[in-house]
């Protein structure tokens, strides 16, 4: 990155909410069914219908707005948003201007430095989605699929804090858990439920006028969000290197390619010709509304990071990991509670085996083949020296393949740890004595060859002995007379 340029961000960031039906229609709100079997005459715009509210939707977005310490209004106004697409049927799209339903929030992310940084969010507001287009499989046109049209979104859009690629996606990461942890969204990239445009511009370092910026559309993962913006800096830095200008326009990411491409001129308000829907009254919201729906939130991410840190003593840098996923803090609490030992034993197996075996199965933790009180029992079995940490994941592979509980397998398998000195002193000296010439070397002052004597014992016991009396013999028979 050019030192001389400063990099201005922001971001909107589409939400579907878990309505199971549409903003304003009785149609099913589900993803996946055949093409064009989910728009109802109210999501076309046929002539003589009229929209009704979805009140859910009124609800996740007043919780969405108490989870960011935004403003809730009290009063919010439903618009007309005019253009003409292949896949706006009506012409229009009903969504919020003026008045939104949640305006001037905030939320904290870490910065580039790993410094506490406020990210402001100038608003959320309500919009029904169009349908989609579908340009692949066809040469000469393009399908329509309007079973999208009328789910209800919630577009958050940011202040333009935000100052690289690495902080978008910090600010994104943080928007997705909460969405998630407040159950007002599934947040599949995948699906389209969160989809990001990043309005982006860079300005010479010092100068306080925004440069002219681009928007980046519809980028549907974490990944692709951070290689557009990285590609978009560096492409308008060499612009105006070159004495060149950059234009306002709406600009696609071609992944393959990893590149930004032009779409379209970029739109501005008035372009839309934005008027409230004659068809929707004013939404009046009152304060025991807003207050019942306070009751309803849960811990959210970032006091439950400082509780797993001060209850459970836990690394600050794996309580991010952990209560990055409401899922996954709770599989992690559970296994805590279930676990007489420390908690940061139970998180390490959480980040470390048990996320490793969700990756390769390409499972959610939700799914996962072993249950939280499974994991913490054969946690315990280390905890009380009937297994090695390593013979663990051996018995953690065979929980997983559906074998049985932790004290099944290590029964049937005999894994059970050698924990008595006769035995292990006996098998002790035949390594020793087998080994003459290593034995001399180490009491020769070659310390670290206390390691090949572990590992010889363990080849003996197939890893059975316990490790620690294991040293404790070995340095005890070793000690030059």
């Amino acid at each position: 990155m050019n030192d001389a340029w400063e990099v201005v961000i922001g971001l909107e960031i589409h939400n579907r909410l878990a309505t199971n039906s549409k903003m304003f229609s009785g149609a099913a709100n589900a993803y996946g069914a055949d093409v064009n079997t989910q728009a109802c005459l109210v999501d076309l715009g046929y002539p003589g219908v009229l929209p009704v509210l979805n009140a859910d939707v009124v609800r996740m977005a007043c919780k969405f707005g108490l989870a960011i310490n935004a403003t809730v209004a009290r009063r919010c106004v439903f618009a007309r948003k005019n253009y003409f697409y292949p896949d706006l049927p009506k012409g229009y799209q009903i969504s919020q201007f003026e008045l939104p339903i949640v305006h001037d929030g905030e939320l904290m992310i870490k910065d580039d430095k790993g410094d506490d940084k406020r990210i402001g969010i100038t608003r959320a507001h309500l919009e029904e989605d169009a349908g989609k287009s579908i340009h692949e499989g066809f040469d000469q046109c393009t399908a329509i699929d309007l079973n999208r049209s009328g789910t209800p979104l919630l577009e958050i859009v940011s202040e333009p804090d935000l100052r690289s690629a690495k902080e978008a996606i910090a600010y994104m990461r943080k928007i997705h858990s909460i969405v998630r942890y407040l159950e007002i969204s599934d947040g599949n990239m995948e699906e389209g439920s969160f989809r990001c445009d990043a309005n982006v511009s860079v300005r010479p370092i010092g100068q306080e006028e925004l440069g002219t910026r681009t928007e980046l559309k519809n980028l549907n993962s974490f990944r692709f969000v951070e290689k557009a913006i990285n590609f978009e800096i560096n492409r308008q830095i060499d612009v105006l290197e070159d004495g060149g200008k950059v234009v306002q326009e709406t600009r696609l990411y071609d992944s393959d390619r990893d590149e930004t491409r032009p779409m379209r001129s970029k739109e501005e308000a008035n372009d839309y010709r934005y008027f409230p829907d004659p068809d929707l009254l004013p939404v009046e919201i009152d304060d025991a509304f807003v207050a019942e729906v306070e009751k309803t939130l849960p811990e959210l991410p970032d006091a439950k990071q400082l509780r797993f840190v001060e209850q459970y003593e836990l690394k600050v840098e794996d309580t991010e990991i952990l209560t990055l996923s409401r899922a996954v803090a709770d599989y992690f609490e559970a296994v805590a509670i279930n676990f007489a030992g420390k908690a940061q034993i139970a998180a390490n197996w959480v980040i470390g085996e048990l996320s490793a075996a969700l990756n390769r199965e390409g499972v959610e933790i939700i799914d996962s083949k072993i249950g939280p009180t499974d994991l913490a029992g054969l946690l315990s079995r280390i905890q009380d020296g009937t297994i090695s940490g390593k013979i663990a994941k051996e018995v953690f592979e065979a929980m997983w393949a559906g074998e049985g509980s932790a004290d099944e397998i290590i029964e049937a398998k005999g894994l059970r740890q050698i924990t008595d000195s006769s035995a292990i002193e006996k098998i002790v000296d035949a390594v020793i004595a087998a080994n003459p010439a290593q034995v001399e070397q180490y009491q020769s002052g070659k310390d670290k060859l206390l390691g090949f004597f572990v590992g010889q014992v363990m080849k003996e016991t197939g890893g059975k002995a316990h490790p620690g009396q294991v040293n404790e013999v070995l340095k005890s028979r070793l000690k030059k007379d």
